[in-house]
């Protein structure tokens, strides 16, 4: 794809082991729940420190979030090669019945670690009398992760053995097996066939019931869209895979009503007689969001329903046409996102950005504090939607131990 290499020349460097979040929020202590994190909140390179439950306070009536409803996938399951034991790691269902997966080892510890796949041909025996068959690397990039075809006795499918023997998808940097729950957000629906994501889209992880009602009753409206994300690299951080995604009538014509008053240049700038912007912000909610959306989008700036596969790599060259906004995870010097986050803010804002964030010791991964990124020239006090009489409880969390929604069509 002729994406660049992202950690080189970084200033903030390396992220130390001891910031990457062990374990849910809500896990860390009594009296916390999944909004129990940290808000890092930037405007170009002002940067301002929150607890997420404030994240109402950093948006406005008539701000619209762009949320991902694919469901997560217990998407590792153990496996054979011989006598060798292997986890298969299910990533993306393809139109004609095979599966993408990625082979790794046990390590020991619960987790597992990174081996070559195939050769072509090689079997793995999975539970139920499931055999998978790998059959060529996926798009010929690397051989990290194979096209396999997977034959199951009767009527079984892949779904079934997730469902009967898989475990949500767990790195090193974790402390335990979660159950499914832990790993699904409070936007995932199920879908008809069974498909969903191998890993989760964790930006809205934090998001509650409670959280997203405050939101609703304040003026904030949300767009459902869906991308089925497939396994990352963990070690080699690899650009993002082709994967699968839905744009609906619904959510289109509710970003562009969002959008319509003003030209894309002028959405990070434009401002009413009394120093508010006009209109509502589109804040994409993680960056699966973000590659929906843009799929979606012309060079017009229009955004038009879709749906299928999409290999965009969102790049500052490339740029973006319909977010405004982002709320994402803290991402690794190397991690090909970051690109993303500088089409949105400018790589020195996201340098910024960063270093406030290592030195206020906030939390990486996908169980770790979030970064909202908006326009660049709004003051953090400017047109806020109001204020409740009543605070909710602060989502301190120490580094040590570290809805049902009905989607306005407009």
């Amino acid at each position: 794809m002729g994406v660049p290499p992202v950690g080189r020349g970084r200033a903030w460097g390396k992220v130390p082991e001891e910031l990457s979040a062990r374990v849910p929020a809500e896990q860390r202590g009594p009296g916390l729940d999944r909004d129990s994190v940290r808000l890092l909140v930037s405007r170009g390179t002002e940067v301002s420190h929150h607890d997420f439950v404030e994240l109402p306070r950093q948006l406005r009536a008539g701000d619209l979030l762009v949320v991902n409803t694919s469901p997560t996938l217990a998407a590792a399951v153990d496996g054979r090669i011989g006598h060798a034991r292997v986890v298969v790691h299910f990533s993306t269902r393809g139109e004609d019945g095979r599966w993408a997966v990625e082979l790794r080892d046990p390590d020991g510890r619960g987790t597992t670690r990174a081996r070559t796949g195939g050769p072509a041909g090689t079997e793995v025996r999975l539970p139920d009398g499931v055999r998978l068959v790998l059959e060529e690397p996926l798009a010929g990039r690397s051989e990290r992760l194979w096209w396999a075809r997977v034959s199951a006795p009767g009527d079984a499918d892949v779904t079934v053995l997730l469902r009967g023997h898989g475990r949500p998808i767990r790195y090193s940097y974790t402390e335990r097996d979660q159950p499914l729950s832990v790993y699904q957000t409070v936007f995932a629906l199920p879908s008809a066939d069974g498909a969903g994501s191998a890993e989760m889209p964790s930006a809205a992880r934090p998001f509650t019931a409670r959280l997203v009602a405050e939101l609703v009753s304040r003026g904030v409206q949300f767009a459902p869209i869906t991308l089925h994300t497939g396994v990352a690299s963990a070690e080699a951080h690899e650009p993002p895979y082709p994967e699968r995604f839905a744009v609906p009538e619904a959510s289109a014509r509710l970003i562009n009503a969002a959008r319509a008053h003003r030209t894309p240049r002028e959405a990070s700038s434009s401002r009413g007689g009394d120093g508010s912007r006009e209109g509502g912000r589109v804040i994409a909610v993680g960056t699966t969001a973000v590659r929906a959306v843009e799929s979606a989008t012309g060079t017009d700036g229009v955004v038009r329903p879709a749906e299928g596969w999409t290999d965009l790599v969102v790049t500052p060259e490339r740029g973006v046409r319909a977010v405004d906004g982002l709320l994402t995870g803290l991402h690794e010097p190397e991690a090909s996102h970051l690109l993303m986050l500088e089409a949105l803010a400018g790589r020195t804002a996201i340098d910024r950005s960063y270093e406030e964030a290592l030195a206020g010791l906030y939390l990486w991964h996908e169980f770790g504090d979030l970064h909202l990124i908006l326009p660049d020239g709004e003051s953090s006090h400017s047109a806020l939607l109001p204020q409740p009489n009543v605070r909710l409880p602060l989502g301190r969390c120490d580094p040590a131990h570290r809805a049902h929604i009905t989607y306005e069509e407009g």
